[in-house]
């Protein structure tokens, strides 16, 4: 089992010698699927951990318990590394600071925090509030100061461009990489002029979100690599895909009382099995 300082490592040298595609991992199943397809890194959002395991809105009602749980069967079944979206670290400075602890020894090799208020919104609606900047740049500094190993990754997002506009976003952001941040994920941003600005404007680790359906184009992982973006996530892509097909298949089934027709579209037994690995044995194990 890969530990999650080898994890973490791993991360580092990434994103040192180019850009990492994360897609986000609905669940345990689909994190396996992902590290299957050859893909370097998967994300774990925290918008499809309410959704997807919680059933309900990203508006901060999951628990870092629940966070735990949901990383941890991730990083049992796979040996990339895992970003996880840690919203606004569950509370103040202690509680980001016990929230990097979590994490990490749930196998997680990084994590992002953001300055939205509790309760937070999603990134790409209006309505939202950030926190001051000193309560953002307290939380930072302790979830730095947490860390196990020195290559854990430690994002620091801010909704600044939604609220209080561009220039605000990029003051935040050097604000926070000066608390203690290894790299800035900045939420919302408009166009591609907006992402080539702020990488000229902020020269650390940046982090790109391709979520559908909001306020930011949809780019290409090589336009931001050529923009010297080191991470580009899919937070919600595979959910919205798989939930689009779970509905069309029910429509199915409703209408036609049978599942023949969907026969096509499903994964195998065999392919299921290859996938868990079913006749090897081994048991996941808790990542070290």
């Amino acid at each position: 089992m890969v530990s999650s300082a080898e994890r973490s490592a791993k991360l580092r040298k990434l994103i040192a010698h180019g850009t990492v595609t994360m897609p986000g991992a609905f669940n345990a199943l689909c994190a396996r699927l992902i590290e299957r397809e050859g893909f370097d890194a998967i994300y774990l959002s925290g918008a499809v951990l309410a959704n997807s395991v919680g059933g309900v809105p990203d508006v901060g009602i999951m628990t870092l318990t629940e966070a735990q749980d949901h990383a941890g069967h991730a990083a049992a079944v796979t040996s990339c590394p895992i970003l996880a979206d840690a919203d606004t670290g569950y509370g103040g400075p202690e509680n980001a600071a016990r929230t990097v602890r979590v994490l990490e020894a749930a196998g997680v090799s990084g994590i992002h925090l953001e300055d939205q208020e509790f309760p937070k919104r999603c990134g790409h609606l209006e309505g939202k509030r950030l926190v001051p900047v000193e309560e953002m740049c307290a939380k930072i500094a302790a979830a730095a100061a947490a860390k196990s190993s020195p290559d854990f990754l430690l994002l620091a997002r801010t909704d600044a461009r939604g609220v209080d506009g561009y220039d605000e976003a990029v003051r935040r952001a050097h604000l926070y990489l000066e608390a203690g941040a290894d790299g800035i994920f900045p939420e919302a941003l408009r166009d591609r002029a907006e992402f080539e600005r702020f990488a000229a404007d902020v020269d650390t680790v940046l982090l790109a979100n391709m979520t559908e359906f909001g306020k930011t184009p949809l780019l290409s992982v090589d336009d931001f690599a050529e923009m010297g973006y080191k991470i580009v996530i899919f937070p919600v892509t595979l959910q919205r895909v798989a939930m689009h097909a779970v509905r069309e298949s029910l429509r199915v089934l409703s209408r036609e009382r049978s599942q023949k027709a969907l026969l096509q579209r499903m994964q195998t037994r065999a392919d299921l099995y290859e996938l868990l690995e079913y006749d090897s044995g081994r048991a996941p194990r808790p990542s070290a």
